[in-house]
């Protein structure tokens, strides 16, 4: 297995993600790390920071250009074809690696991937699936790559994130919601409506029906399903409570001597908690629907997030997720016999 990586993008790029494809080169000695990004800068990060980039699964490829998180999506396909991100969405396009991953520019990573990877034949949009991190996760697509989409897509969608969350997450028969202002089948516009009858017809997916966003937290859902708009503001709020309950219990149990003292005896249960609100824990979000794996990694992450998209990138590979959910949604093709005997 080969795993082309962009290190030089993202907003700690290229240490942060040296530091974690370097980790993840150790954690899988059988697998082959490309990393796509300027050699020269490389190893004078891997030399300051005493890092190992001489392992025996770590090539690099040289690219001088990046594309910046300011730069227009289509840049990566016009003007900056040459740089981390359209180098390595090139060589994974001619086949010289299983997927590619990247924490770079998510519009540049969508249209990339679009017009050099492609999509599967059949399939509307690609999107991307971010797992919320709740202590049920859920995974939520579209969570930004499509602002509107039409009810064949989001039934699309459904199908989709139910082979993720299957192979994956390893979550059995997955139950599927659609994100709504109230949960009656009567609720929203016109689209969601007509998706909700889309859905509620096809007897693969396991469709609950709408859910809101209230009952996310408690794991009304498996998958959630919705617009990439919508699936963005959810995904924010919800990186923004994290990080809310996260400073008001630090508040609370650092008061007074006598709330640090009862922090010690809920210490394991917060860190458990901290833990299960930590999106680095999964890491990447994959770009569902495209002919090869492609992962999107947070922006801002850090060696420890970057090293558990790798993972999930090696993960979508090993379980054949883009070959799934082809079979799944583009039907089987009809021989020249087969259509003369439709035609009788």
């Amino acid at each position: 297995m080969k795993i082309i990586i962009d290190v030089m993008s993202g907003d700690n790029a290229p240490l942060e993600q040296l530091k974690g494809s370097i980790a993840a080169a150790a954690d899988y000695p059988s697998v082959s790390f490309i990393l796509v990004g300027n050699e020269e800068t490389l190893k004078e990060v891997a030399e300051k920071e005493k890092l190992n980039i001489d392992r025996h699964n770590i090539t690099i490829v040289n690219t001088d250009s990046v594309i910046t998180m300011e730069d227009e999506p289509l840049s990566v396909v016009r003007d900056k074809r040459d740089s981390s991100m359209g180098t390595g969405l090139k060589m994974l396009a001619e086949g010289k690696g299983d997927a590619f991953l990247s924490s770079g520019n998510t519009g540049a990573l969508h249209a990339g991937s679009t017009l050099i990877v492609r999509r599967i034949k059949g399939v509307r949009k690609s999107a991307i699936a971010t797992v919320l991190p709740y202590a049920n996760p859920t995974l939520l697509i579209d969570s930004g790559a499509n602002i509107e989409i039409d009810p064949v897509t989001y039934l699309q969608f459904a199908k989709m994130g139910t082979v993720y969350a299957s192979k994956v997450l390893k979550v059995e028969n997955p139950r599927v919601g659609l994100l709504n202002i109230g949960a009656e089948r009567t609720k929203g516009s016109k689209t969601v409506r007509e998706a909700y009858e889309l859905l509620e017809a096809d007897e693969t997916l396991n469709f609950i029906g709408n859910v809101e966003g209230k009952e996310l937290p408690s794991g009304a859902c498996d998958v959630l399903v919705c617009d990439g708009f919508s699936g963005n503001i959810v995904l924010k709020l919800t990186e923004g409570c994290g990080i809310y309950v996260s400073k008001k219990l630090k508040d609370v149990f650092t008061k007074n001597v006598l709330s640090k003292a009862s922090a010690l005896g809920v210490k394991g249960g917060l860190k458990q908690m901290m833990k299960d609100f930590d999106a680095s824990e999964y890491g990447g979000a994959p770009l569902l629907g495209l002919s090869k794996t492609v992962i999107k990694a947070h922006g801002g992450s850090d060696a420890k997030a970057f090293r558990s998209a790798v993972r999930e990138t090696i993960a979508c590979v090993e379980n054949n997720v883009n070959y799934e959910i082809a079979d799944l949604l583009v039907p089987p093709a009809v021989s020249d016999e087969g259509k003369k005997n439709e035609d009788k």
